[in-house]
């Protein structure tokens, strides 16, 4: 049995892969990081929020950001949509991307627990507006929720 891929296949079932390992990586970090405690009621509401999930079929690729905050984080922190225009998001991804990356490569300097694996965000590729306004916002929420500074000043929200 034979299986024949176009290079746009390719590059977007690569794109799919790198996206799924940064969601893991999110789950593996949620889960070990130190985490302050909640009653058992405050739990249960917030359970069924802290996924969220974007989807986009025809450049094949899937976000998905599980992390336990993040959602009511963005509801109640983050400026809303349309605050800071496509250009600027992709512009600080791009960065902040780029940083998490090296951060993956030195496990000696930077916790390897918080940095787990490497994000395939290719600036050459339009992701369209949501997908690059949850990546700046959980970009922001990580640097200030873990004590971390990728680059430059963050937001303190």
């Amino acid at each position: 049995m034979a299986f024949a891929f176009n290079k746009n296949t390719l590059i977007a079932m690569k794109n799919t892969l790198y996206i799924s390992m940064l969601i893991l990586g999110v789950i593996l970090i949620s889960c070990t990081a130190q985490k302050t405690s909640i009653t058992k009621t405050q739990n249960q509401n917030l359970s069924s929020n802290d996924t969220i999930r974007i989807a986009n079929d025809s450049l094949e690729y899937e976000v998905i950001i599980i992390d336990p905050g993040f959602n009511i984080w963005l509801a109640s922190r983050a400026h809303p949509r349309w605050y800071y225009t496509q250009e600027y998001l992709e512009n600080k991804n791009q960065i902040y991307v780029n940083e998490w990356n090296n951060r993956v490569l030195q496990p000696q300097r930077y916790n390897p627990n918080l940095y787990e694996m490497t994000i395939n965000y290719d600036s050459n590729i339009d992701y369209g507006y949501e997908v690059n306004y949850l990546i700046y916002n959980y970009m922001v929420y990580f640097q200030n929720n873990y004590n971390q500074r990728l680059f430059g000043r963050v937001p303190l929200r």
